[in-house]
């Protein structure tokens, strides 16, 4: 489901239009983004926890080359679905 049809859906289940659903999202996904700029986690109790993780330095071999190199930390964000939304998924989405 690309953008423009998650949105339709959006607005179809909501009774709003289109262009007031789209913009309800940016202002959803710009707070969240300015709360990982922060590096706090949002959590949305039905849905799963957003949050910014660290990954640690570590040392990478290329390959083809045998060459040792480190990889600097860095931030990454991560997804824990709800228990709810893991089992349904592992039943294939049948309930």
């Amino acid at each position: 489901m690309n953008n423009k049809e998650f949105i339709a859906e959006l607005a179809n289940r909501t009774g709003m239009k289109a262009d007031e659903t789209q913009k309800l999202m940016n202002t959803v996904l710009g707070a969240m983004g300015d709360c990982f700029q922060e590096g706090n986690a949002v959590q949305l109790p039905t849905f799963g926890l957003f949050e910014v993780k660290k990954k640690l330095e570590r040392v990478m071999v290329n390959p083809t080359t045998g060459q040792r190199m480190l990889v600097p930390p860095k931030l990454v964000l991560a997804f824990k679905p709800n228990v709810t939304w893991k089992d349904k998924i592992k039943k294939g989405g049948s309930e």
